[in-house]
């Protein structure tokens, strides 16, 4: 019985433990400037890090994932939703690179 009460509390803890410690960040003006700018941040990443290898000497010249990248720019500035976004530009880009620019 002791060993239960043990792991129930230890497990109560780390489970309310990060609520604790959080609580007194909500009011920080560094984690409300972090919370506004860390989307755009790591959408930018993203895009990087995705766009590093494309061969732009290689066959399709990179043209499916400029034109994935377009499409993904365009959905978002028309519906403005990351979610749609995403698998909408996703969805074109293996369109286009199994489909279009195969030989």
């Amino acid at each position: 019985m002791a060993a239960l009460v043990v792991m129930f509390a230890v497990t109560f803890a780390l489970r309310a433990l990060p609520f604790a410690v959080l609580m007194p960040l909500r009011g920080s003006a560094l984690v409300g400037f972090l919370s506004e700018q860390m989307p755009g941040g790591i959408m930018v990443i993203l895009v990087v890090y995705t766009l590093r290898d494309v061969s732009l000497g290689g066959g399709s010249h990179g043209l499916p994932e400029a034109l994935a990248l377009a499409a993904t720019v365009a959905l978002h500035l028309w519906r403005r939703n990351a979610v749609l976004s995403i698998i909408g530009g996703a969805a074109i880009y293996v369109a286009l690179a199994n489909l279009v620019f195969t030989a």
